[in-house]
């Protein structure tokens, strides 16, 4: 199971917020790369860039500071955050990300989903799915929708997606553990390949996702606070 750092940015710095309020927010860093090259040196074999101000407009607004990450970096970048459309998708994929991450655009524009995976092929895009008591969040986490989170991982393994991405927003940022139980659904009845997101605040949290089937997990605030070693969650789960 891979271990997946993350690092959101927020006016150019790495912040992490509590279960998505934009006004609870902690700033971490002022150094985005640094902040990346660091969770790349301590083993980190994959990172997790959101671009939160880009969540809420509804298109990018890091996109030079994520490219400098991305060539700063030898490990491989999945991004999100506003990609709602065919160009924004290819904006990050031809800055060099090996993954996009689509949230919205999953309830609203699955044709467009569809037409990132037919064009870049399934295994560059993630469909997030996040949540709260149940339903699909959209806009950065801002608006409700009625789509329960297995109803719309469905809909998205018929076009052709074969990962998704899965956030709690009542765990993230909270450190009360992940959603076992959801996550362990997913991996199971959908068959697709599941990134576990929310609520980790320990090693032990990450073990438990193990027997769930789940392809990784992505951490955040248990890494910016030492709550977690990321060289020690790797060796882990290796």
């Amino acid at each position: 199971m891979e271990v997946i750092p993350a690092i959101d940015l927020k006016d150019g710095r790495c912040v992490r917020l509590f279960q998505g309020d934009f006004n609870q927010e902690t700033v971490f860093s002022d150094d985005p790369l640094a902040t990346a090259l660091s969770w790349q040196e301590q083993g980190g074999r994959r990172l997790h860039l959101v671009d939160l101000d880009g969540a809420v407009r509804g298109k990018p607004a890091h996109l030079e500071v994520i490219a400098s990450i991305v060539r700063g970096l030898d490990i491989p970048v999945q991004v999100g955050g506003g990609i709602r459309d065919l160009a924004a998708a290819e904006a990050w994929l031809d800055a060099g990300a090996d993954r996009v991450v689509i949230g919205t655009a999953a309830v609203r524009d699955p044709d467009m989903v569809q037409e990132v995976c037919r064009k870049h092929g399934s295994q560059r895009v993630v469909v997030s799915l996040d949540a709260k008591d149940g339903l699909v969040a959209l806009q950065g986490w801002t608006e409700a929708s009625t789509v329960t989170v297995l109803e719309l991982a469905r809909r998205m393994a018929q076009i052709g997606v074969v990962r998704l991405l899965y956030t709690d927003i009542s765990r993230d940022g909270a450190l009360t553990g992940p959603d076992i139980g959801t996550n362990a659904q997913l991996a199971r009845e959908t068959g697709l390949a599941v990134l576990a997101s929310g609520g980790v605040a320990s090693i032990e949290h990450i073990k438990e996702l193990l027997p769930t089937g789940v392809e990784g997990v992505i951490v955040g605030r248990a890494l910016y606070t030492g709550a977690v070693n990321l060289a020690e969650a790797v060796a882990a789960v290796a």
